[in-house]
Parts: structure tokens; C-alpha cells; sequence
């Protein structure tokens, strides 16, 4: 399907349940740069369920969002359970002016959903020229090290910085083995996920999603990695007022309330300590692309290079999309 075609689509399906124009556009523009990009985890796949959710009343279609300026540099965010896409655009956006303004911006956010993914939002920043961090937190997935239960999220991490060329430095990565929604993804396509990523219920490694799903996901790294997501959990939960330690609720699963997602975003310009910024971050992957390479390795990527080749491949044909999808769009619309 076009690209434009399935984006109105999309727009006209969050109007129908309720989003305004200007909501509903935000909202897909995230969902179709998912698709794009290929992280179909967190793209057309969750279209039914935020429409679910907003059906159910635990999304607020018309938030009223307050904005709470503490200082020049910093602002503290209530979404009022918005749809996470448009609390997470109001929160860079806002990130972006402060730090246009006085060199460093920093946004809190409380009473967010799921938004999608974190890379977006710091592209946004990375194109006005400012290095980026953003943290988040999610659903139980993860067990802490020791312990029996998952209790901390996918948790994503994300820094981004120009790098002095058209292709930005994005590392936009989850603190698990791999991310929940292409286990969701695999789980409904009836496919197998890689082994040494997550364990059933009974504790027992599996490559099966559906299993996977009802027991735990494992960490990066071990007890590092469980340590990484305790952070995220406090930096995007803890501190901005969102849930945290566990709280924040299965949004495919659990329509008992909202998620109350928190979200960090922190930006600063590229050049506040060195105003050669850019030619030092070209000097520095310079240096690193010419180390010498694995035999079977062409070419060693910086984390965007990837999706931004995805990006630049596919926004020139149609989408494809699994009949699954289709079907829900069909029913969406309808």
C-alpha cells in the first residue's frame, strides 16, 4: 500500500475514536516512520491496541495536558493519559526550545502511554543539532538479577548526536535480549523467536513467543543489563511521577487503568563545551571505520546507519503488509 494512502487511513481511523486531527497525525506519522524504518514491533501491529484502549477509556482521547515551567532549561509535563505520541511530541519539542534557548533542555513527563520508538523523537532533536538522551519505562517483562519475577520493563535507552553528515548517530536500544514488540509480533504470525532471549513461566529457556510472553525476557549483559533497567526505571518512572517498580500496566493486556508511562528527555547543544564539535565526531567515526574489519564485514555501522538505509529504501515503494494487519485495518475502519 502507498505510503501516503495507509497514512490517511491511519488518521482517519484515530479520528474515528476520537483523537483530533492534529493528535491523530502525530500519531501516525510515529506508526508509519516505525513501519519505515522496519521496527514493525512498534508499527501497524499496535494500531488495534491503542484503539482499544482509547475504546476503553484508559487512553485519553481529548487531554487536557498542563505544562510546568520550572526554569528557563527545565519543564515538567502532565499528559493526562494521552496517547504516548503526543505526549512524547510535545515533550522533544519542548526539550528543543529550551535547549535552543539557553544551550540544555530537560523534560519530565507523567501520565503518558507507550510511544512508539524513542529514536524518532531524538532524530527530531538531532536535526537542530543537539546531542540527545531519552529514557522511558515499560510493562513488566524483565527480571531483576536474583529474582524469580519480571518486574522491570524493556526499558529502552536512547542517545543521539549529529554527526556532521545527512546520517545521525541514534542508539535506540532496549535493556533486554531482544525488544517485546517482535515478540508480539512473532507470537501472532506464529513464529520463533532466537534462542538464549527469554524463559517460561517455569523458568526454562524457550524460542516459543507465546510462551515467552507469559514468562520472562532476559536482560543484556547479565546483571549489568538488570542494573541499566533499574536506572531507566528510576529516571523515567520514579522521578517524573510515572509508574515504576513494576506498575505500569500491559497495554494489550491490561484495561483495569491507565499506564501512567514517564518519559525523560534531555537535550543539549552539540557544541556546548566544543565549538568544533562537528569536525571532532567525524574525526572520531573517521577513525573507528577505518579500524581493521571481521572478513565478512563490508562496512562498520554506527547505530542509525542501518535504519536510516531502511528508511531511505522504503519510502520509495509501498508498504507491505501482513494480512493480519490488513484484516485490522478492514475492522478498524469499518
Amino acid at each position: 500500500m502507498k505510503t501516503l494512502i495507509l497514512k490517511k487511513q491511519v488518521i482517519k481511523i484515530f479520528q474515528k475514536f476520537g483523537l483530533s486531527k492534529g493528535h491523530a497525525l502525530i500519531s501516525a506519522n510515529a506508526l508509519i516512520n516505525a513501519e519505515l524504518v522496519g521496527a514493525y514491533g512498534h508499527g501497524l501491529s499496535r494500531l488495534k491496541m491503542y484503539c482499544d484502549r482509547i475504546s476503553k477509556k484508559v487512553i485519553n482521547a481529548k487531554p487536557k495536558i498542563k505544562i510546568k515551567k520550572i526554569s528557563q532549561s527545565v519543564s515538567h509535563i502532565d499528559a493526562n493519559n494521552s496517547i504516548g505520541f503526543v505526549a512524547a511530541d510535545l515533550g522533544i519539542k519542548t526539550a528543543i526550545k529550551h535547549a535552543q534557548k539557553t544551550g540544555i533542555g530537560m523534560v519530565a513527563i507523567k501520565g503518558s502511554g507507550h510511544y512508539g520508538l524513542s529514536g524518532y523523537y531524538a532524530e527530531q532533536a538531532v536535526k537542530k543539532n543537539l546531542v540527545t538522551m531519552i529514557y522511558t519505562n515499560a510493562p513488566p517483562a524483565v527480571a531483576p538479577h536474583g529474582a524469580l519475577k519480571s518486574l522491570f520493563g524493556t526499558n529502552p535507552i536512547c542517545f543521539a548526536t549529529p554527526t556532521g553528515s545527512k546520517i545521525p548517530f541514534i542508539l535506540d536500544t532496549s535493556i533486554s535480549m531482544i525488544n517485546r514488540g517482535k515478540i508480539r509480533v512473532a507470537a501472532r504470525n506464529n513464529q520463533k523467536i532466537p534462542e538464549g532471549v527469554a524463559l517460561d513461566k517455569f523458568g526454562k529457556p524457550t524460542n516459543d513467543a507465546k510462551k515467552a510472553l507469559e514468562g520472562v525476557q532476559l536482560p543484556i549483559a547479565g546483571f549489568r543489563g538488570s542494573g541499566l533497567a533499574w536506572m531507566v526505571d528510576i529516571l523515567s518512572g520514579v522521578i517524573t511521577g510515572g509508574n515504576h517498580a513494576g506498575r505500569v500496566k500491559d497495554p494489550f493486556d491490561d484495561f483495569s487503568g491507565p499506564q501512567n508511562i514517564g518519559h525523560l528527555f534531555i537535550t543539549f547543544k552539540a557544541n556546548l563545551f566544543q565549538k568544533n564539535y562537528n569536525q571532532r565526531i567525524k574525526d572520531n567515526i573517521k577513525t573507528i571505520k577505518k579500524l581493521p574489519k571481521i572478513k565478512e564485514v563490508k562496512e562498520i555501522m554506527y547505530p542509525g546507519q542501518n535504519k536510516f538505509y531502511r528508511y531511505k529504501k522504503n519510502i520509495k515503494k509501498e508498504i507491505s503488509l501482513p494480512n493480519i494487519i490488513k484484516q485490522d485495518l478492514e475492522t478498524l475502519i469499518s
